[in-house]
C-alpha cells in the first residue's frame, strides 16, 4: 500500500495539532464524509454511501466516547444527546437513501465546528490550564490537564 503526500501531510498535522484543533479536524472530517455520502446517495452509489456513512459515524462515536459526562455537566449531557440524535439521523438517511437528514446533520456539525474554530483561534491551551469555551456557544471538548501530551479529547464543566 502506497502512502500519498496528502496522507503524510494529514498524519503530520494530526500528530502536531493541539487538542482543540483535533476536535475541529474531527468535525471537518465528519462534514466531509457526510458530504461524500450525500453525493453518493444522489449518484446511487451504495458503496460510496456506505463508506461515507461509516466514517462519519466513527467520528461521531469518537467525539461521543470522549465526553466526560459526570465532570462535563449540562454541556457534556447536551452534546451527548446531540451526538445520539445526529447518529440516528445519519442511520435514517442511510436506510432510506434520503439526503435531507444528512443536510440537517451537516448543518449542526458546521455550527459546532465554527464554534470550535473560534475557540481554537482564541486560545493557546497550556497543559496546566484547561480552556472552557463560552457556554453560550456550542461547547464540549477541551484538553484534560491530567493527560497533557495525549490525544484524548475531553469535556470539562
Amino acid at each position: 500500500m502506497t502512502t500519498s503526500a496528502s496522507d503524510i501531510y494529514q498524519q503530520v498535522e494530526v500528530n502536531t495539532s493541539n487538542e482543540l484543533k483535533l476536535v475541529v479536524m474531527l468535525y471537518e472530517g465528519a462534514i466531509r464524509f457526510l458530504t461524500q455520502a450525500r453525493i453518493s446517495i444522489q449518484n446511487k452509489s451504495l458503496v460510496g454511501k456506505a463508506t461515507g456513512i461509516d466514517r462519519a459515524l466513527a467520528v461521531l462515536g469518537e467525539l461521543q466516547s470522549t465526553l466526560r459526562l459526570e465532570e462535563g455537566g449540562e454541556i457534556a449531557g447536551s452534546l451527548n444527546r446531540l451526538y445520539t440524535y445526529m447518529t440516528e439521523r445519519i442511520i435514517e438517511a442511510s436506510t432510506r437513501l434520503d439526503t435531507r437528514p444528512l443536510d440537517e446533520v451537516i448543518k449542526l456539525l458546521r455550527i459546532l465546528c465554527s464554534a470550535w474554530v473560534e475557540v481554537a483561534q482564541k486560545t493557546d491551551p497550556q497543559p496546566s490550564q484547561p480552556v472552557t469555551p463560552d457556554v453560550g456557544r456550542m461547547t464540549g471538548h477541551v484538553p484534560d490537564p491530567r493527560k497533557a501530551g495525549t490525544s484524548s479529547l475531553q469535556v470539562v464543566g
